[in-house]
């Protein structure tokens, strides 16, 4: 008897090869220690369940790369993007409002015990009063 072939699974719109062609094209991506990492801990690229996990773990770990890379500021970006991501268009209207105003009361306040005694001038007369050191060098011979 023979027996009748099941419907084709698909993950991420990719069947069993190309999930397994993903895998082994973003494991070299990896840093040597992460790929002996998952080779440590039983992530095979063989067996459907485990080309998923693999799949999955992999991603994980690529995210956590890129966000280790990232500046301070560009982390506070990204969990206010992900923040976001969660509140209603109305919601993240108030929270601007409420951090604008916030933002104007610290500024009063560092204006407030850091007064700005001394005015700034520029003088954009025609003879300068900074000479670059070429101008010196020429001035002395």
């Amino acid at each position: 008897m023979i027996a009748k072939k099941g419907k084709k699974r698909n993950f991420n719109g990719m069947g069993y090869r190309e999930t397994q062609r993903a895998n082994s094209d973003r494991r070299n991506k990896l840093g040597k220690e992460e790929q002996k990492w998952l080779k440590e801990n039983n992530f095979r690229n063989v067996g459907w369940d485990n080309v998923v996990e693999l799949y999955n773990k992999i991603e994980e770990l690529l995210e956590q790369d890129r966000l280790g890379k990232l500046s301070l500021g560009d982390l506070f970006l990204e969990a206010d993007r992900i923040g976001n991501k969660y509140l209603t268009s109305e919601e993240i209207e108030i929270s601007n409002q409420q951090l604008a105003e916030e933002t104007n009361e610290i500024e009063e306040e560092i204006d407030r015990q850091f007064p700005d005694t001394e005015g700034e001038s520029i003088d954009f007369s025609k003879n300068p009063t900074y000479k670059s050191p070429a101008q010196s060098r020429r001035a002395k011979r």
